[in-house]
């Protein structure tokens, strides 16, 4: 008996995908997978992949369902709805690709397709709500499930030469969007809200895809615009700028009720997604001539920036991101900003960077308690900022990638705060 629902001779698609993932490019994500699966999870037989993400990132097509990399073999795709959308956009075969509608029908299906689940699986449970995770549990009986989820986050980390070349791309226009296009379009008297409407034309001109990710339960949408005090306002967001937003249900974007004041800074932490891979950069903007900065706060962005490129040189294969941390804290101190340092008093972040590619926040993270040490090929969003009371916020944020002579900026090499008159 079988339980795959494809017919037994494929009809020729009329339709064409906009990209398919190279068989290549997928293979050398699976390898990296199966060599750290052997190492993190010895006892586990394959890898069950079940957020759309990752499934993304292994297949190449977004589609809800189950992905199944056994540690020897060929894997499977199990989506529950549009086959035809996943062979178009995915280099697996007809045969490695099913449609399947219950848990319960996993083990027929793997064994129908030569890679039947073993007795112990790695399955990445932070893809999976509790209810459903019972759901499996219960439909699948007689297979340990062992938690998968550092594979996964570690594979994504290191990002291959295909990955770097979309992010690259990202970067450049991201720079573009915010140091050259979106100057020319806002002038201090303009809400935060009409400043996050300009910056969205600058960006969807740029070709950004509209659409942002993060990997927990966090949500983003463009990302922070905030003029003055509302850079210091009591934030939930897991960073350090601080954001009134559009509303309490929706604390992102910029307030209508805020309006970008002469003599005020204005932070612009918004996110890039090309083709699903994302570059972070801040870019901070004074309201009046550059005469008109305050001492405090250039030399605060100058400290800022300063701690950033530092940081980068340093980020080399084998340097270990906790150190990096307490470089960073300690070079904070000696420029005398330790006070407001990565914003001010519960608005405070313990880090200094993050990881990023088709979510906002991935591995690694430069802080206390990340002890591996970098690779090359890993991109790390790093974002030194400082909360002057007061006032605001100042500082910087932009997107390296880690090579063997230091951090390579993707997302623009000039970093000044830009006065708009």
């Amino acid at each position: 008996m079988t339980h795959s629902s494809a017919p037994a001779v494929e009809k020729a698609s009329c339709w064409t995908a906009i990209e398919q993932l190279p068989l290549d490019e997928c293979q050398r994500r699976w390898a990296r997978a199966r060599s750290l699966l052997a190492t993190l999870v010895p006892n586990a037989g394959g890898l069950l992949v079940f957020s759309r993400v990752s499934i993304y990132y292994f297949t190449g097509t977004l589609g809800e369902g189950v992905f199944w990399l056994p540690l020897e073999g060929a894997p499977l795709l199990l989506v529950r709805r549009a086959r035809e959308r996943a062979l178009l956009e995915t280099p697996l075969t007809p045969e490695q690709v099913h449609l399947f509608k219950s848990y319960s029908q996993l083990p027929g299906l793997c064994s129908d397709a030569g890679c039947p689940l073993p007795s112990a699986v790695a399955v990445e449970k932070s893809g999976l709500p509790w209810s459903i995770a019972e759901l499996l549990t219960s439909r699948v009986t007689g297979v340990e499930f062992l938690s998968g989820d550092a594979v996964i986050v570690k594979t994504r980390a290191v990002k291959t030469p295909w990955e770097l070349r979309k992010l690259r791309l990202a970067g450049e226009r991201h720079h573009q969007a915010l140091f050259q296009d979106l100057p020319t379009r806002i002038a201090p008297g303009m809400t935060e809200r009409e400043i996050c409407h300009r910056a969205w034309d600058c960006f969807f001109a740029r070709g950004h895809c509209g659409n942002m990710r993060m990997s927990g339960r966090e949500e983003i949408f463009l990302g922070h615009v905030s003029a003055g005090e509302s850079a210091n306002y009591p934030s939930h967001f897991n960073g350090p700028v601080g954001i009134r937003g559009e509303h309490p249900a929706v604390p992102f974007m910029g307030y209508a009720g805020a309006v970008w004041q002469p003599c005020e800074p204005l932070v612009c932490d918004v996110g890039f997604c090309l083709e699903g891979y994302h570059t972070d950069k801040t870019q901070v903007y004074w309201a009046g001539p550059a005469s008109s900065i305050p001492d405090q706060v250039r030399r605060g962005h100058e400290a800022c920036v300063d701690i950033m490129l530092r940081t980068a040189e340093a980020m080399i294969p084998g340097a270990i991101p906790s150190a990096l941390y307490a470089a960073a804290l300690k070079r904070a101190a000696s420029h005398g900003i330790e006070d407001g340092f990565m914003a001010l008093d519960n608005n405070r972040v313990v880090f200094l960077g993050h990881g990023i590619g088709l979510a906002i926040d991935e591995h690694p993270v430069l802080a206390k308690g990340f002890d591996e040490p970098l690779q090359e090929g890993m991109v790390i969003a790093l974002e030194p900022k400082l909360g002057i009371r007061n006032l605001g916020m100042v500082g910087v944020e932009n997107t390296f990638a880690v090579t063997a002579t230091g951090g390579r900026c993707l997302t623009g090499d000039d970093y000044r705060m830009l006065a708009i008159d």
